[in-house]
């Protein structure tokens, strides 16, 4: 199935709800983007996209919709559902719609970490992804060493496939990644329990 030409959707997800990130006269998500990419945890396991101030995060909120208009990448905005403050955010990108597959990729605001905001939101993402989308297979990818992100993955019904070995540069070493999958067909969260 392709979705080009879709509008981003926005998602509820109870104390939570999921939009398009947003840079207009309603809505200014790049004060907290930036605020976000300079915390020191973000930036040793995210690609930092070069934002370093509000007007680089503006650039990246546009690359961010121009993914939605050509299909290979659907990204989210964390709000609250009370003051719309940016949380976070959830993307699945590399989006290869003929054979059902993404991988996901989110990050939590600093102020925000410990809430279980990255839990519920990629959980309100996947029945998108596997119903809407059509995706079939969503792969995840967390540092050896980064033990909140292999929490998320855990809670959100992800099967731990294996180690990719020095993968990633962290700290200035290369650090194995693990390798987590969700297929359309395996049993939710709530299932699980």
């Amino acid at each position: 199935m392709s979705l080009l030409g879709v509008e981003p959707v926005e998602i509820n997800a109870g104390e939570f709800y999921l939009r398009a990130l947003r840079s207009d006269d309603r809505i200014e998500d790049a004060f907290a983007i930036a605020e976000a990419f300079a915390d020191p945890e973000t930036q040793r396991w995210l690609p930092s996209f070069g934002i370093d101030s509000p007007e680089a995060a503006r650039a990246y909120i546009g690359f961010r919709g121009r993914q939605w208009e050509r299909d290979v990448a659907f990204s989210w905005a964390i709000c609250d559902a009370v003051t719309a403050e940016l949380l976070g955010d959830v993307t699945l990108r590399d989006v290869y719609a003929r054979d059902g597959l993404a991988e996901v990729t989110l990050w939590t605001h600093p102020r925000h970490r410990g809430r279980g905001v990255a839990v519920t939101a990629l959980n309100a993402v996947l029945p998108w992804a596997f119903q809407a989308a059509e995706l079939h297979r969503v792969t995840y990818r967390c540092g050896v060493n980064n033990k909140p992100s292999q929490r998320v993955a855990e809670k959100c019904g992800f099967t731990l496939e294996g180690r990719l070995r020095e993968e990633k540069i962290i700290d200035d070493q290369r650090e194995d990644m693990l390798l987590w999958s969700r297929l359309a067909t395996d049993p939710t969260p709530e299932q699980l329990r």
